[in-house]
């Protein structure tokens, strides 16, 4: 496993996680139930995601490396974008979305009965996620699913943590559009890279 692998796919999907619905998410669900709980069962969820997002892009780097190069390149890129230009709306979307979980979850749950419902709440509502769409991105771009896994788990369980730990008192202290942009940029550079690295073998011989 490579360390500086792991660490690069921590750095990417912890700020594109921790303005996300993932975040919010796991804050409500922890007012409903103690904070362990919640956490055991969103970070299972993450897991089973995590997993499926690794096999996603191994499957897609066995394609001809130069169109993988391009999609890994576009999706970064994408994502950058989505980022970016909706980290405006960041506020007003964090409330919406606290509003929603609010309605799918019910208090008085305690022990195993708690942790299912928050992993059935995460896993039902974070299919097809940015950061799992990275996450396959990753693995296509370096080709080393286990590193990426890793280190794309490890920064979802990490916002999941804050999430039902802290998750209140962070959102007053944080601007949820300034740490959209933040992963909007790395996103962007990703893609930069990617691009280039695709131009780069184009021109040799």
């Amino acid at each position: 496993m490579s360390l500086a692998i792991a660490a690069t796919a921590f750095l990417l999907i912890f700020p594109i996680e921790l303005p996300d619905k993932t975040f919010v998410a796991t804050l409500v669900l922890a007012t409903r139930y103690k904070p362990l709980p919640v956490w055991v069962g969103v970070s299972a969820a993450f897991a089973v995601q995590t997993v499926v997002a690794v096999t996603l892009g191994g499957l897609i780097g066995h394609l001809p490396r130069t169109p993988v190069e391009i999609f890994a390149g576009l999706m970064f890129l994408v994502g950058g974008l989505i980022l970016i230009l909706g980290a405006g709306k960041a506020d007003a979307e964090e409330a919406e979305t606290e509003h929603e979980f609010e309605a799918k979850t019910k208090a008085g749950i305690h022990g195993l009965r708690a942790v299912a419902a928050s992993f059935l709440v995460l896993f039902v509502a974070e299919w097809g996620d940015l950061s799992q769409l990275l996450t396959a991105g990753l693995v296509v771009k370096y080709g080393d699913p286990v590193s990426v896994g890793v280190g794309a788990f490890l920064a979802l369980a990490t916002v999941s943590a804050l999430g039902a730990v802290l998750g209140r008192a962070l959102l007053k202290r944080m601007r949820l559009a300034t740490i959209r942009r933040v992963g909007g940029g790395l996103c962007l550079l990703l893609a930069s890279a990617s691009l280039l690295h695709v131009a780069n073998l184009s021109v040799l011989p």
